[in-house]
């Protein structure tokens, strides 16, 4: 069997964009993966469609071969949306090598060692700040609003959450990105008394609605300096977090803070590849690491995570795509054995089931693994097509 063709696929996902590669084969069996250009990834479709020369004409079941080809061609531009290129490429051949074998991925990786995923509500309340239209729910305006929400994911059956900070504007709260050019905190990512407030004020919403036996994770993204990452871990240390999610380029930074954290902290969810964990597993700078299994691919992520079990580090998934790149990591959550807890995006725009053949399941707070051959779910090219890019 040969791969003949490749296509991508864009749809409108409200404040975003999702994306689909789809790779077909001379046998006629189809692979697919989502991928994501919505996220500091601009042109990555072309950069799939420029890869996808080296892959015509291959064995779909000889991945790492693709992988080193890929790689070879890609050596002096490592990372980035090359990275992700290659990762969307490894994703659908092996939804191919699974049908192929009529087996599920993971099944080729050694089977699950679990078969419920317990996952946790991410951008819980965010997303209800910015875009409550696009969702059809009610805007949260206040921290009591935190609170109220608290108290329906608890009533849903999850058992921990992440959200960020929502600061106050004196209307209404919105949520403070300076990282990613948002509000006044740009571009000096300095903290404040106002900040280290809000922060607080922001989980301990979320704690006194849900109760104290919710797990509760705070992302702060690229919105600081080490300095500032600091003085709110400090801040929070009453709470009782699960963990405190950092970005950052820098492991020795990472390492500082976590000496220093009351708390947990989460990180990795930006880098590529296992050179770019290395230095900050070598300076245990982190106690989870989070893996974008859809930047990665699912075969490089599975060499991540065993890396990082040798540093005693557990694994969660970077995980805010649609349905497609949730199944995708949950295939990876089943299959690791040093795993912590699984991201997914409860809020969506109201189409999100309509994008693919069957929406994944989650009971009690779990996903509920697919048991289907490949990813064990198919795209939905008419409900992709009927909501088309906004641009």
């Amino acid at each position: 069997m040969k791969v003949t063709k490749f296509e991508t696929l864009r749809c409108d996902a409200g404040w975003r964009m999702f994306s689909f590669l789809k790779v077909m084969t001379d046998g006629g069996i189809v692979g697919w993966c989502e991928y994501n250009e919505s996220f500091g990834s601009p042109g990555l479709s072309h950069v799939i469609e420029e890869l996808a020369s080296t892959v015509i004409g291959q064995d779909p079941c000889r991945t790492e071969l693709i992988n080193c080809l890929l790689r070879t061609k890609t050596v002096q531009s490592r990372g980035g949306v090359v990275r992700q290129a290659v990762a969307a490429i490894e994703n659908a051949l092996l939804d191919i090598k699974g049908k192929i074998f009529n087996v599920p991925v993971y099944a080729l990786f050694g089977g699950a060692v679990r078969e419920r995923i317990p996952v946790y509500w991410s951008h819980c309340g965010s997303y209800r700040a910015r875009y409550p239209e696009l969702l059809g729910v009610k805007r949260v305006v206040t921290y009591d609003d935190l609170a109220e929400l608290g108290q329906e994911v608890k009533k849903r059956g999850f058992t921990a959450l992440k959200t960020n900070v929502a600061i106050h504007n004196g209307k209404q709260l919105e949520s403070y990105r300076p990282g990613f050019g948002h509000n006044k905190g740009f571009p000096e990512l300095n903290w404040s008394p106002q900040i280290i407030d809000a922060a607080y004020r922001s989980v301990n919403a979320f704690r006194e609605g849900a109760g104290k036996d919710m797990g509760i994770m705070l992302d702060l993204n690229f919105n600081y300096k080490t300095e500032g990452y600091m003085k709110i871990a400090e801040a929070l240390a009453p709470v009782g977090l699960n963990w405190l999610e950092i970005d950052t380029h820098d492991p020795e930074s990472l390492a500082l803070i976590r000496r220093n954290a009351p708390c947990s902290i989460a990180s990795g969810e930006t880098l590529c590849e296992r050179r770019d964990f290395k230095r900050f597993f070598e300076l245990y700078a982190m106690d989870v690491a989070i893996i974008d299994v859809i930047w990665n691919g699912y075969w490089e992520s599975l060499k991540i995570a065993a890396m990082a079990e040798v540093y005693e580090i557990n694994v969660a998934p970077h995980n805010f795509y649609g349905h497609m790149s949730s199944v995708i990591s949950a295939h990876f959550c089943a299959a690791v054995p040093n795993f912590r807890i699984m991201e997914t995006d409860i809020d969506s725009v109201p189409w999100r089931d309509e994008l693919v053949d069957k929406p994944p399941v989650i009971e009690n707070g779990e996903f509920v693994l697919p048991t289907g051959p490949g990813w064990g779910i198919e795209v939905n090219e008419k409900g992709v097509k009927k909501h088309p890019p906004k641009n």
